[in-house]
C-alpha cells in the first residue's frame, strides 16, 4: 500500500512539473517589432500625461470663449430689524376723513410703523460690448497654446516610438547574446569532454586539460550574467508594454534590416527644421506671448456693457416692491491705468522675448541633435561591414588553428583563444545589425519624421 502511494505522490509530482514547464512555455510570447510599438503607444504613460494637458488647454480655451457670454447674477437675503426711525418724506393720508389729524403730515403716522423684517431679491445681467480687446485676445492665445500642446503629444508620441525601438534592440541583443553564450558553453563543454579522454590516455597534458576546463568556467559565469541581463531587460519591456512582467519574450531577428539611405546632412536638417513638432509648439508659444502682450495693452481701454437687471423688495408695514426692471449701458473706465498698465504691458514683452530666445536656442539644439545622430547613423552602418569581416576571418581563424591543433601544430591556448575571439566578432555582428536599425531610427525622430514614416 505505502509503495502505490509513493507512485501516486510521484506521478502528481512529475505531472505538476509537466504543467509547470508547459505554463511557462506557454507565457513565452513572440514579440515583433511593430506589435511593440503599438503596444508602447497604448500604454505609455507620458502619452496619457500629455493628453491630460491637451485636455487641460482645451479648457482654458472653453474658459476664455466663455468669456464673452452674459454675466448673471441672483442675489437675495431675509434681514431682521431692530425698531428703526422711519422718516417718510412722502405724506400719508388720514384713515379717517372726520378725525382730527385728517390735515396733519405722515410723520406721525410714519412714526407709528413697526418695522421688523425685510426681504429683497435682485437679478443682474451684463452683456461685454468691448473689453479693450482683452477677450479676443485671450481667446487668440488660447488657441496658441492649445496647438502647442497637441503637437507637444505629437512629440512625445515619436519619443516613445524612439525609446520602444531602443528597448527593443536591447531585449534583442540580450537574446542573442544568451543564445551565442549558451551555444558557446555547449562547445566548451564538449572540449573539455573530449580533453579529459585525451587525458586519461595520456595523449594530453594536464595542464591543457585545466586550461580548457578554466574557459569553460569563464564561459559558464558569462552565461550567468547575460541570463541575469536577459530576465531584467525582458521585464523592462514588459512593463513599457503593459504586459505581465514574467512573459518571456521573444524578439524577431529580422526587424533589424540595414536601411541604406542617400541623404546628406543638409537633407537631414532642413527636413528636421521643417517637421520637428517641438520647433512647430515653439512658434505656436511666440504667437501666444504676441497675443499677451496686445491683451495687456487692453487695460488702457475702457470697458463697455450692456446692463439690465430685476428688483424685488417687501418690508411688511411698509413698502412692497414687485417688477421692478431696469436696463441700460455701463461704462467702466480706471484713470489709474495709464500709470499701472506699463508694467504689465512690460512683463508680457519679456514673455515674448523668453518665447523667441527658447526657439533660437531649440533650433541650435535640433541641428546639433541631426548632426550627431547623422555621424552615429554613418558610423554604425561602417561597422555592420567591419564587424561582418571579423567574425568571417575569426571563423577562418578558428578553422585554421583547430586543424594546426589536430595536427600537433598549435597549442590549447592558441586553440582556446581563437573560440573566444570567434565568439566575440559573433556578439559584434548581430549587436551591430541592431545599433545601425536604431542609429538610422534616431535619425529620423531627430528629423521628425520616425512616426510619418513608421506608419507607412
Amino acid at each position: 500500500m505505502k509503495t502505490n502511494r509513493y507512485i501516486v505522490m510521484i506521478a502528481l509530482v512529475f505531472t505538476a512539473f509537466i504543467s509547470s514547464n508547459t505554463t511557462f512555455a506557454q507565457s513565452a510570447r513572440r514579440l515583433t517589432l511593430d506589435e511593440a510599438i503599438t503596444l508602447g503607444l497604448q500604454n505609455s504613460k507620458d502619452l496619457k500625461l500629455s493628453q491630460a494637458r491637451i485636455k487641460e488647454a482645451t479648457a482654458s480655451l472653453r474658459e476664455a470663449r466663455e468669456r464673452r457670454l452674459p454675466d448673471l447674477s441672483v442675489s437675495g437675503s431675509y434681514l431682521r430689524l431692530n425698531q428703526p426711525d422711519v422718516n417718510l418724506k412722502v405724506k400719508l393720508g388720514s384713515s379717517s376723513s372726520g378725525s382730527e389729524g385728517s390735515g396733519s403730515s405722515g410723520g406721525g403716522a410714519a412714526s407709528s410703523l413697526k418695522v421688523e423684517q425685510a426681504a429683497y431679491a435682485m437679478a443682474n445681467l451684463s452683456i461685454p460690448v468691448f473689453a479693450g480687446f482683452r477677450i479676443q485676445h485671450g481667446i487668440e492665445s488660447a488657441k496658441y497654446l492649445t496647438k502647442a500642446a497637441e503637437l507637444d503629444a505629437e512629440r512625445d508620441r515619436d519619443e516613445v516610438v524612439a525609446n520602444t525601438i531602443a528597448a527593443y534592440s536591447n531585449l534583442y541583443k540580450a537574446k542573442a547574446a544568451l543564445d551565442i553564450v549558451k551555444e558557446n558553453l555547449k562547445q566548451s563543454q564538449q572540449r573539455v569532454a573530449d580533453f579529459s579522454n585525451l587525458e586519461k590516455n595520456g595523449l594530453m597534458a594536464r595542464n591543457d586539460l585545466l586550461k580548457a576546463e578554466l574557459q569553460q568556467s569563464n564561459v559558464e559565469l558569462t552565461l550567468l550574467d547575460a541570463e541575469n541581463n536577459w530576465k531584467i531587460t525582458y521585464i523592462n519591456m514588459n512593463l513599457m508594454l503593459g504586459l505581465p512582467e514574467n512573459t518571456e519574450l521573444e524578439p524577431d531577428a529580422t526587424a533589424f534590416v540595414n536601411s541604406a539611405d542617400a541623404k546628406t546632412f543638409e537633407d537631414w536638417e532642413g527636413t528636421a527644421l521643417q517637421n520637428r513638432k517641438d520647433i512647430a509648439a515653439t512658434d505656436y508659444r511666440v504667437k501666444a506671448t504676441n497675443a499677451g502682450v496686445k491683451a495687456a495693452k487692453g487695460d488702457y481701454y475702457p470697458n463697455l456693457a450692456l446692463t439690465g437687471g430685476y428688483i424685488a423688495a417687501d418690508i411688511p408695514n411698509l413698502v412692497t416692491l414687485t417688477n421692478v426692471m431696469n436696463g441700460g449701458i455701463g461704462l467702466k473706465y480706471s484713470p489709474s491705468s495709464l500709470w499701472k498698465t506699463g508694467s504689465k504691458v512690460a512683463q508680457a514683452k519679456a514673455r515674448r522675448q523668453e518665447a523667441e530666445i527658447n526657439r533660437e536656442m531649440l533650433s541650435d539644439g535640433i541641428r546639433l541633435q541631426v548632426a550627431q545622430a547623422y555621424q552615429n547613423y554613418l558610423s554604425t552602418v561602417k561597422k555592420i561591414d567591419v564587424y561582418a569581416k571579423a567574425e568571417e576571418q575569426a571563423n577562418e581563424n578558428y578553422r585554421i588553428v583547430k586543424n594546426k591543433y589536430d595536427n600537433s601544430l598549435a597549442t590549447t591556448t592558441d586553440l582556446l583563444d581563437a573560440d573566444v575571439a570567434q565568439l566575440q566578432a559573433k556578439l559584434n555582428h548581430a549587436f551591430a545589425m541592431a545599433d545601425a536599425t536604431v542609429a538610422y531610427k534616431k535619425l529620423q525622430a531627430s528629423a521628425g519624421v520616425l512616426t510619418e514614416n513608421n506608419n507607412k
